[in-house]
């Protein structure tokens, strides 16, 4: 099989699907905190038969992964780790919207998208400028 992956600009490609996705993180942990706050998270997960508790983990866990994957820490593991928070997002709460993200609610487009570009850093690499590169996945 050949490959058309530009070895000079491929870290880089890295670098802003995982800076990118961080801030992104960062903006939906922020969002949970900020506006919808850390009460009313939990009350939200417990609205959808989750413990409350679990809001907050969530809450943590963005913002710990949007801080990982914008310096580079183990960006390619935190990135399958993070996914299942996304698929979690479509199967509980966007699937019944429908598709497109613009209706009542968000439909499931935008996770979608989120969890494929996700799973496509963690099979990219952890780009250029990586502070700690994950430890499985590299050639020797």
């Amino acid at each position: 099989m050949t490959s058309s992956v530009d070895p000079r600009t491929a870290p880089y490609a890295g670098l802003l699907l995982r800076v990118s996705m961080g801030l992104l993180f960062l903006a939906h942990a922020s969002l949970k905190y900020f506006v919808f706050t850390p009460a009313g998270t939990e009350k939200y997960f417990i609205s959808l038969g989750l413990p409350g508790w679990f809001g907050l983990f969530i809450m943590a866990a963005e913002f710990a992964a949007g801080i990982a994957l914008i310096l580079g820490v183990w960006p390619r593991l935190i990135a399958l780790l993070i996914a299942p928070d996304l698929i979690g997002a479509i199967a509980l709460v966007h699937i019944h919207n429908g598709f497109f993200f613009n209706v009542k609610g968000g439909g499931w487009e935008y996770p979608a998208f989120w969890t494929i570009a996700l799973i496509a850093l963690a099979l990219l690499g952890d780009g250029a400028y990586a502070l700690a590169p994950t430890p499985f996945g590299r050639r020797v």
